[in-house]
């Protein structure tokens, strides 16, 4: 069960509110179309499909009158009509990352505009991706390159993109990695069984933590997580529950953990909070700095052990914008007298 917490704040830190139901049904585009994942920024939100739809929304106002809603700007479908599985944005330089079919592909920000492969091709056999976390905070526009590395089968490719895309070096891994998140020098990593940080800059490798600490029978999902400067927030399974534990870029330990009874679905960072979806489709929030949880929001009404309606917890680390009503019925117009100077 999920636990509640022992002060809760008066003020809970955060609250449930739609931004866009229906996707396909209400912007008249195929029935089949699933969400596999977004991403958002400022005023708009855009959407990976099941079926390659690459879709793009943005806050709109119809009625002075009436609260703003997200609307469909413009989709486009990608060549391989494969699922697109992540969307990565680096507002600094005005692109877009698409991960599908094993390829990622450029796009421009925020039209959403595939980059010609004359001048950037899609990086092929991708296994994941992990942008330097450092440079997606950069306000744009930014006149330095960002840089990220691919995983492959058996090697980390370290690139760099502004205008062109820049290929810089591969390092060889000794096993494959299915999960990656980068600050600087310092790349953690997740294959099947254990965590590990590799070091860029010395192509080095050391192994951290087991994901399960236990004899199971299910295959758990990693989760990484950048939390500060050269600080990382990983998940390991162990007796009686899941310990979240930070470390530094060189595998030590800091902070406290977090407990949590069973193993999170998805856990995603927005500091100081750390949101985890439960199995039980329960949400808790952690504090970083004491480890404590400040609130817990339930699962949703119409929840069921066979129908998840939350699926996953997405952060977005340069913002978005969330339309509200709250407490609109204490505004009102009123006349101001102005005297002349």
């Amino acid at each position: 069960m999920s636990s509640a917490p022992v002060n809760p704040l008066e003020v809970p830190p955060y609250q449930v509110q739609s931004l866009i139901s229906g996707v396909a049904d209400a912007f008249g585009l195929p029935s089949t179309i699933q969400v596999r994942c977004a991403q958002a920024l400022g005023s708009e939100i855009y959407i990976g499909g099941s079926e390659g739809q690459l879709i793009r929304f943005a806050l709109q106002a119809d009625n002075p009158h009436e609260l703003q809603s997200y609307q469909i700007l413009s989709h486009q479908t990608l060549p391989s009509n494969k699922p697109i599985e992540e969307i990565a944005l680096i507002p600094s330089i005005s692109r877009a990352l698409v991960y599908s079919d094993r390829q990622i592909h450029f796009y421009t920000l925020p039209s959403l505009d595939p980059v010609p492969h004359t001048i950037i091709k899609p990086i092929r056999n991708v296994v994941t991706f992990a942008i330097d976390h450092q440079h997606l905070r950069r306000p744009p526009p930014s006149t330095e390159p960002v840089e990220f590395c691919v995983i492959k089968r058996s090697s980390i490719a370290l690139y760099n993109i502004l205008e062109r895309l820049t290929y810089q070096k591969e390092i060889p891994l000794p096993h494959p990695v299915f999960l990656a998140r980068r600050f600087g020098r310092a790349l953690c990593v997740a294959d099947q069984h254990t965590y590990s940080i590799v070091d860029l800059e010395d192509a080095s490798i050391f192994p951290l933590m087991p994901i399960c600490q236990t004899e199971s029978a299910t295959q758990l999902r990693p989760s990484i997580n950048v939390v500060s400067d050269n600080e990382f927030l990983i998940t390991s399974f162990a007796e009686g529950g899941t310990l979240g534990v930070f470390i530094t870029g060189e595998g030590i330990p800091l902070r406290g953990t977090l407990q949590w009874p069973s193993y999170p679905r998805s856990v995603c960072l927005d500091y100081p909070y750390v949101a985890s979806l439960l199995p039980n489709d329960t949400i808790e929030i952690h504090n970083v700095d004491t480890q404590s949880i400040a609130q817990v929001i339930p699962a949703p009404s119409d929840s069921s052990p066979t129908l998840h309606p939350w699926l996953k917890l997405i952060s977005c680390s340069n913002g978005y914008l969330v339309p509200s009503a709250q407490r609109s019925d204490k505004m009102g117009l009123t006349s101001v007298r102005l005297f002349r100077a």
